[in-house]
């Protein structure tokens, strides 16, 4: 295996799911190392200085949400937080701390290969710095000049429509929550009102998305918030 391949830890205490990921992971060409306590994740995550890590939530000895905060006072690496728990509560509770996505067991594969292809371009960049120019399919954001294109034809979009969405691709593929949008859109006195980003987010996809009601840049992620794609599937 190539000594430039990108290091991934996995911090899960079902040997079943570990051994899995494993195969999944080193098949792609990651160099993949396990724990299965948080305690033992946290001392590999200093050691290795992993590229990205997996997370369970349900740790023997530790809470994953508190995890992430320990990881967070330290290290920006990306956190996907692999969970049975389904509630938006602890789906919001882990990327507000820090998680940059969150996948529901049971997951398959290539959505998984697909959301850590995506943390790992991010990481090429700085936290909330975009490129210049971020591109997907036929939409085009050029942040110096402040201009959208789709299919090389100019969109108008309003002050905080272009905000809303600017927001989005400066850390497409992470899942950002309602809150977290509200807040740096509008403003901490608007984050809980989360009918205004239904509001705008139904008016970009209309100006975007070749098929509003099926998007492909502005995704969903059902009572969390959403998610700018950065690779078409």
């Amino acid at each position: 295996m190539s000594t430039n391949a990108p290091t991934i830890i996995i911090i899960e205490d079902e040997a079943q799911i570990r051994r899995f990921l494993r195969a999944a992971l080193t098949a792609e060409g990651y160099q993949v190392f396990e724990a299965e306590t948080a305690g033992q994740g946290l001392v590999e995550a200093a050691m290795r200085k992993p590229d990205l890590l997996i997370l369970d939530l349900g740790l023997p000895d530790m809470d994953g949400v508190e995890v992430v905060k320990e990881l967070r006072a330290w290290s920006s690496c990306p956190i996907i937080v692999l969970s049975a728990r389904s509630l938006e509560g602890d789906k919001i509770a882990a990327l507000d701390a820090g998680a940059n996505d969150y996948l529901v067991k049971p997951f398959g594969t290539g959505e998984l290969q697909a959301r850590i292809r995506a943390a790992l371009r991010n990481t090429s960049r700085p936290e909330g710095q975009g490129e210049a120019v971020f591109a997907i399919g036929e939409l085009a954001v050029d942040m110096a000049l402040r201009k959208v294109t789709v299919q090389g034809r100019e969109v108008h979009l309003t002050p905080i429509e272009y905000r809303l969405l600017t927001v989005l691709a400066r850390h497409a593929g992470k899942v950002l929550t309602h809150q977290f949008l509200l807040k740096e859109v509008w403003g901490a006195s608007y984050i809980e009102r989360a009918h205004y980003l239904r509001i705008y987010m139904g008016a970009l996809r209309h100006k975007l998305e070749e098929d509003p009601a099926q998007p492909r840049y502005l995704l969903t992620e059902v009572g969390v918030g959403y998610r700018m794609a950065n690779e078409l599937s």
